[in-house]
């Protein structure tokens, strides 16, 4: 077992301190904390978009990020945005590539939706695939996990991202709205921009937005090697870690007597270096064309019926050098249909509830000569039912969810590449969810989750067979794999009275067949061999967040606090799970007076020492972080211009959740101290 060790100067002892206080303080001031989106603002109704009674309280563990919480921890990849969140972390492929990561759930278990719709790209698959979303043109970022999740299949066991952006807009309205910011970063040379204008005329919603994000090498404490021709051999700067995006997108939306129709065509372009490798780099693109509408019918038993299809046609090509190499393509369609019928009186209580159904149907290709996986074809269609039985203060969800799906492996269409296995599958996986919420007085409410799900294997998990330079093995499916099952439940309490708010989740994850990439002793092509295998396996831990107000005058002074473990153990072999996000701790002070607001705290990651044997360990490490924002109203206008400073103490870390930190080793520190500046103007 190998280690990566922290800069001279380890956080473990100032950290071990600032932990005690902080944790004394919380334990003191118990209960009368909690803060949803880990960050200081008033508690503010939110309608979540995810869940299909759009509930503005749901049973389920539910996260929100927008507003000045989405510009407080908005980063250029979708993982680092959400790794702030308790329960969330990050797959960090280096600063331009990152999935998040749920209660230790990642890949295929975590369902990344636009708009509430299919992200059709190939993100899951490697973690080196970039997920084509950007913080500059997005309004809210919903992460919603129970029985509502049923709604998206077996790729939703870990949780369920939802990006929402309004490019159809669902609501009416007249006149000109829009917003832009501009923004700069020390760290990474950052200079981006993003704008957004709607107009509504009459029945018509016009919307358009566009962005542009361009970086440099991103700056680190410690000088590091680096071969890309053109760059310093030894800097204090990730090598190949620069990136350019850009996007934008045309929408409208009809509104009717009752309802609406509405469509939307966006784009989204990005190049950008693989850290792994100093002169590899990718070259992706995403289009993608949505319908969507609303019809309330006059009837006794439907309340409105909901409909979503889009179109995806996504690409991403791998350069070494100026030279194309492996080019990975994804055609994805989805549609979706969902009624939900008027509420229905038993006894006491109301029955509410969602019918649907969906079809998706996905196109892969890999070509090259780092092809891992086939050619594919995989279809899939599902019903879906979801219900809530409400009796005053207590609510009941109950879920069901089946599906077909059929994954075919077509090979590759050149003769020369003949090592992958042709052939279908077809599975039908059963998902049932159920939970409860009991507001047992006006402060408290305990709320419950259970739920049995199913996954049909992806296609590369049944048919891979290549050399997979992300993971820096030689990837071999298995076709005979069987549905990866698990049983979860999950337990919390919250606690409000004011601006004091508490929340804690205990939860537990069994699977009977969690399909791992695990590590073999052969050898191909120089490269060591891991297959794709069922195991037994078990994931349990918490994860809690608190805000206290100290001061309530003139100006506020708020303690947020926050905290999360994760235990996975392979049961089959008795050892850890790799990947697996060690116990985090973080508190910060917030203050607002007038138009300013301010806040400063840290997030201090434990040592990660429970790894697989052969998987390398990571020391602890503290991150400084602080934002500044002062709110400037003008005429017509709102001017929010803020600064914010990432790993403020530059401390030189390691992810223990990425796989670069055993496949790269010594080339993916997190990124060092970084100034940012820029102003949203809101109009």
């Amino acid at each position: 077992m190998s280690q990566i060790s922290s800069r001279q100067g380890s956080s473990r002892a100032p950290c071990t301190s600032v932990f005690s206080i902080a944790a004394t303080a919380m334990v003191s001031i118990m209960p009368g904390l909690f803060l949803p989106n880990a960050v200081a603002q008033a508690v503010q109704e939110i309608v979540i978009t995810g869940n299909p009674l759009s509930k503005t309280q749901t049973p389920s563990a539910v996260s929100s990020l927008s507003g000045l919480s989405l510009l407080q921890q908005g980063q250029s990849t979708l993982g680092e945005t959400l790794n702030q969140l308790p329960g969330v972390s990050s797959t960090y492929f280096g600063p331009n590539a990152s999935r998040p990561i749920i209660r230790g759930l990642d890949g295929d278990r975590i369902r990344v939706l636009s708009n509430s719709g299919a992200s059709m790209d190939a993100s899951s698959l490697s973690y080196d695939h970039a997920v084509p979303m950007d913080v500059l043109t997005t309004e809210r970022i919903e992460v919603l996990r129970g029985p509502s999740a049923l709604q998206y299949g077996g790729s939703a066991m870990g949780g369920v991202v939802n990006v929402i952006d309004n490019r159809i807009p669902r609501q009416k309205m007249q006149g000109i709205v829009g917003k832009a910011q501009s923004q700069f970063g020390s760290g990474n040379r950052e200079r981006s921009n993003g704008a957004m204008l709607e107009v509504g005329e009459g029945a018509w919603v016009l919307h358009t937005d566009a962005f542009d994000r361009r970086t440099s090498d991103v700056k680190v404490p410690q000088n590091l090697p680096c071969s890309k021709p053109g760059s310093a051999e030894l800097a204090s700067r990730i090598c190949n870690s620069a990136s350019t995006a850009k996007g934008g997108a045309l929408g409208a939306s009809l509104f009717l007597d009752r309802g609406y129709v509405g469509m939307s065509v966006n784009s989204y372009q990005s190049n950008y270096g693989t850290v792994a490798e100093d002169e590899v780099t990718i070259g992706m693109r995403s289009k993608r064309a949505s319908l969507e509408g609303e019809w309330r019918p006059d009837t006794r038993l439907v309340q409105s019926l909901n409909f979503q299809a889009s179109q995806t046609d996504y690409k991403h090509t791998e350069f070494e050098g100026a030279e194309a190499g492996t080019l990975f393509a994804n055609k994805g369609r989805d549609a979706r249909l969902q009624m939900r019928h008027k509420p229905w009186r038993t006894g006491p209580g109301v029955w509410e509830g969602v019918w649907g159904w969906q079809s998706e149907q996905g196109k892969f290709s890999a070509d090259g000569a780092e092809a891992f996986a086939p050619f594919s074809n995989t279809r899939t269609q599902a019903l879906f039912l979801i219900e809530e039985y409400a009796v005053g203060p207590t609510r009941f969800n109950a879920g069901v969810r089946r599906e077909n799906v059929s994954v075919e492996s077509l090979g590759n269409p050149d003769p020369t590449v003949d090592r992958f296995e042709l052939g279908t599958r077809k599975f039908a996986p059963q998902s049932f969810a159920t939970s409860a919420s009991w507001q047992i007085m006006p402060q408290w409410r305990l709320s419950a989750n259970a739920s049995r799900v199913e996954r049909a294997p992806k296609d590369y998990e049944l048919f891979a067979n290549g050399p997979h330079i992300a993971t820096a093995a030689w990837e071999r499916g298995d076709s005979n794999l069987g549905l990866e099952k698990a049983n979860s439940m999950d337990v919390s309490a919250d606690w409000q009275q004011g601006p004091h708010q508490f929340k804690i989740t205990a939860f537990q994850s069994k699977f009977s067949n969690f399909i791992g990439l695990l590590g073999t002793s052969e050898i191909e092509e120089d490269l060591p061999v891991q297959v794709y295998k069922g195991v037994r396996a078990k994931f349990s831990g918490f994860e809690a967040s608190a805000q206290w107000r100290l001061l309530q005058a003139a100006s506020t002074l708020d303690l947020a606090v926050k905290a999360d473990a994760v235990r996975a153990h392979n049961l089959s072999n008795d050892e850890p799970l790799p990947r697996i996000s060690p116990v985090r701790f973080g508190a910060g002070l917030i203050h607002a007076t007038g138009p300013w607001s301010a806040r400063l705290g840290f997030d201090w990651h434990a040592a990660q020492s429970r790894v697989p044997a052969g998987s390398v360990t990571t020391e602890a490490y503290t991150l400084w972080h602080g934002f500044v924002n002062y709110k400037q109203k003008l005429p017509g206008t709102t001017l929010n211009w803020f600064g914010k400073v990432d790993n403020l103490s530059n401390q030189w870390a390691y992810s223990a959740t990425s796989i670069l930190t055993s496949t790269a080793p010594g080339k993916s520190p997190l990124p060092g101290r970084s100034l940012k500046l820029g102003v949203l103007a809101s109009f």
